[in-house]
């Protein structure tokens, strides 16, 4: 039996260009969100406690300051639309799955009809600062506490059922990329991972890439 391709596509940093939660703490987080950042990247805390901590630095009334900064700020990765299109007419499913927060991360998506589509973190505005939640938290097989857990939402599909695509940056789509076929990474770290852990994976910079890459395999690409 052939397996279903599906793409577990991260948001922050690869289908927008930049990572969002930096760009939404360099503007309204005070300095103390550079240290836990850090922290998060040298894996002395987990993404949790990390992004929780930092998101807890802001006011609950900049909600919509911070939705229309990032609506305004955002730059969506070139070919985007053009790979959606190409994955819907071979047949290919398409998750986002993301470390990132629900209340900037629904406005930039919903153009592209992914709602439906997507896990992320979610978001509580009725205390004094920000609150986050985690309606996808680590399964029995994961103790990284990863907030949204990737590599968790992954084992939901049979590998010999589902032929897994991550596409994806940085140090939160690391796990992820250990429990898929096949990677397209955009950042050198997530790069210098897979090839540290021996992982099947590509580097990319656009979606036009990604679009070329999948069509020179006949398995994926001859689907429709």
């Amino acid at each position: 039996m052939k397996r279903k391709p599906i793409v577990f596509c991260d948001f922050d940093g690869t289908i927008t260009v930049k990572d969002n939660i930096i760009t939404i703490m360099k503007e309204f987080a005070p300095p103390e969100w550079k240290a836990i950042k850090d922290d998060i990247f040298e894996e002395r805390i987990s993404l949790r406690e990390g992004v929780g901590r930092m998101f807890s630095l802001i006011p609950s009334a900049k909600k919509i300051e911070i939705v229309n900064y990032v609506l305004e700020q955002a730059e969506m990765r070139k070919g985007f639309t053009e790979f959606l299109a190409f994955a819907r007419n071979r047949g290919i499913r398409i998750r986002v799955v993301s470390g990132g927060i629900d209340f900037f991360i629904e406005p930039l998506l919903e153009p592209y009809k992914l709602l439906d589509q997507l896990f992320c973190n979610g978001s509580d505005f009725s205390g004094d600062t920000i609150r986050i939640t985690w309606p996808h938290a680590c399964d029995e097989a994961c103790d990284k506490d990863c907030g949204c857990c990737k590599a968790s939402i992954l084992r939901q599909f049979p590998d010999d059922e589902y032929y897994k695509i991550v596409i994806g940056d940085s140090i939160s789509n690391l796990e992820a990329a250990k429990e898929a076929h096949q990677v397209f990474a955009c950042d050198d770290f997530l790069l210098e991972k897979c090839r540290e852990f021996g992982l099947n994976h590509t580097s990319f910079t656009t979606f036009y890439d990604v679009i070329s890459q999948i069509e020179q395999q006949r398995e994926i690409a001859g689907r429709r």
